[in-house]
């Protein structure tokens, strides 16, 4: 099997975010190496993690996620960025993939939904 692919995980909500950490920790694909809570954490994280994919908030304290997409894909250009969002206007999303976000899905998605996107932006 190949390695699994290496995630950031950004998001503020703690509790979210440790509920999909654990879900995503139960995938054989994936790994998360990484979970923060804010925008600016993130492209630290990436770096030091050897991230493939970022999994990113769109609200955020701090960088909001279309400022997080764009500093990690300027400072990371490898690594990919999937959004997840609870709400976000079409004009927001638009906004996530010009700042070059592969994916943005709701946070209501399937973990299935989720994790194939996460494969696809990391070209798996």
């Amino acid at each position: 099997m190949p390695r699994p692919i290496r995630i950031v995980l950004v998001e503020d909500n703690e509790v979210f975010r440790g509920t999909l950490e654990l879900l995503l920790g139960l995938r054989p694909e994936v790994e998360v190496v990484a979970a923060v809570g804010n925008g600016g954490e993130v492209v630290t994280a990436a770096r030091e993690r050897s991230a493939d994919v970022v999994l990113m908030d769109y609200r955020l304290p701090g960088l909001d996620g279309v400022q997080a997409t764009a500093a990690v894909r300027a400072a990371c250009p490898g690594v990919a960025v999937v959004c997840l969002t609870a709400s976000a206007s079409e004009r927001e999303r638009e906004a996530l993939l010009r700042a070059g976000a592969s994916a943005c899905l709701t946070k209501d998605s399937e973990l299935d939904e989720i994790v194939a996107a996460i494969r696809r932006a990391a070209g798996a």
